[in-house]
């Protein structure tokens, strides 16, 4: 219930008169059926608004960091990400998150809903699109659903990384044609086959964002900065 008042009367309503998103391509979200919905990352105000354009529930896969920050904001921010049923993920190992994917399986695609995740894993540093990780492909093999691209366009200037409050400016969001990885069932195991449909899944995206990309990982990116500005 919380979930619908804040898509519906708090929060929803509040973004889309500050962004008028432009939606293109929402015929291409399944009506019913699970799903996953794989997007590029450029700014906070990606997962808050993407949902609000969407009649169906949309449930992410949100990094942990959200849900034990300090402070009341933290707090804040973790009571609705909880009350509004978004599942935790921790980034600090791969069994951490072999477990947060097993949450989306059970929790979200096995009761045919719809599943949102970020593959590059953090936002982007700089507005570039960065290497994908390949839990989107885990998953989409492992319930056999469709994968639908989608694609901020305009969200890192409004509200880039490092800005107080965000600019008060249009946002596309565009959604592509669902991919389809029936032919890969049964090969959810093989590293190769997870990386081919994660470059796959993220070539989609590139070619609706139109952002340059980059062969790394995003928070290998960061972590590089972080000790220069350190040194």
């Amino acid at each position: 219930m919380f979930y619908y008042v804040l898509k519906y009367v708090l929060l929803g309503p509040l973004l889309r008169l500050l962004f008028r998103p432009r939606v293109e391509g929402i015929e291409h979200v399944p009506a019913e059926g699970a799903a996953i919905v794989a997007g590029n990352h450029l700014s906070f105000v990606d997962p808050l608004l993407m949902p609000t354009v969407l009649k169906r529930r949309v449930t992410f896969l949100a990094k942990a960091e959200y849900f034990t920050a300090p402070g009341p904001k933290g707090r804040l921010t973790a009571l609705v990400l909880r009350r509004a049923g978004q599942i935790s993920v921790d980034r600090s190992g791969r069994a951490t998150g072999e477990r947060a994917i097993g949450e989306g399986l059970r929790k979200v695609l096995a009761k045919g809903e719809v599943l949102a995740i970020y593959p590059e894993g953090t936002r982007s540093p700089d507005g570039r699109l960065y290497k994908g990780k390949v839990g989107a492909a885990v998953m989409a093999l492992a319930a056999r659903v469709p994968v639908v691209p989608c694609a901020m366009v305009g969200s890192f200037e409004i509200w880039p990384p490092g800005r107080l409050l965000p600019r008060l400016r249009q946002v596309t969001i565009r959604f592509g044609e669902p991919l389809e990885f029936t032919r890969f069932a049964g090969m959810g195991d093989q590293e190769a086959v997870l990386r081919a449909v994660t470059d796959e899944i993220m070539y989609a995206i590139l070619r609706l964002s139109g952002q340059e990309y980059v062969d790394r990982y995003a928070a290998d990116v960061k972590a590089s900065q972080a000790k220069v500005s350190r040194g």
